[in-house]
Parts: structure tokens; sequence; C-alpha cells
């Protein structure tokens, strides 16, 4: 079956140039795969009177909620990267990165914002974007 539910994806992190093992970042609730590209106007007056579009520049960015952790690994990483600047690596994949057939963006990403959340009732979060960037390993689309 090809549907999958959302709590199957996972999201991976490793280091900037991908040279570690990819580990599972486990304390994620919800997480937004932004994937977009740029437009150019390539209207002639040939086209019948539509407009033509060409796809340009790829945009992409994740928008995740992990929990508010400072033992787990993985909120370490991410802090530090966002506080220092950093980048991290990332695998944002449908299933486990191991699975033959699960597919996702991997990037060498950057933190651009790490706000805290802190609901009365609920336990203390942390509301992350990252955003691809300069890197020896530009974006691609991961298939297993």
């Amino acid at each position: 079956m090809g549907v999958k539910l959302g709590l199957e994806a996972k999201l991976y992190y490793n280091a900037v140039d991908f040279s570690g093992t990819f580990a599972e970042i486990k304390s994620v609730k919800d997480l937004t795969l932004n994937v977009e590209a740029g437009e150019a106007d390539a209207s002639t007056r040939g086209n019948n009177g539509w407009r033509a579009t060409l796809a340009t520049l790829k945009d992409g960015s994740i928008e995740f909620e992990m929990i508010w952790d400072t033992a787990d690994a993985a909120f370490t990483a991410i802090r530090t990267a966002f506080f220092d600047g950093t980048g991290v690596g990332f695998a944002i994949m449908d299933g486990d990165i191991a699975d033959t057939g699960s597919q996702g963006l991997k990037a060498a990403m950057v933190i651009t914002n790490f706000s805290r959340n802190e609901p009365l009732e609920e336990a203390i979060t942390v509301s992350v974007t990252a955003k691809p960037t300069y890197s020896d390993n530009p974006p691609e689309w991961m298939v297993v």
C-alpha cells in the first residue's frame, strides 16, 4: 500500500557533511516538509493568450516541534547548531531510512528558528525551522 501515516515518517540527523550514521530524532511531534520552486515568466505571443511559466531554483525547509529535553542528544545538537550558526545533516523520510522504498529529502541545513513553547498543561517544546545551507553536499531527494 502506498499510503502512509504521519506517525510512520521519521526525521534523522547527522553531521552536516554526512560523515556519520543517521540517528532518528524520536522526540519530534509534528513536522512539515516544504519544497517548492521559484518561477520565471516564459510567456510569448505564440502561447495563444496563456501565461507560460518555467520552474527555477528549488527552495526547501522543514518545520517541526520537539520535546524540550536537554538530556536528548538530538535536541542538544540542534540547539548547539542554532546558537553556533553551524549546520546539521537531516533526512526527512516517509519511513525507516533502512527500508526499501522509503523516500524523502536529504540536506545539509542551518537552523533558522529555535523557539521555546511553554503551554500551561503540556510539556515544554521547541519549534524548529531548518533550511538548506551552503555545503559540499547539495540537497537531494533520496529513495532507498
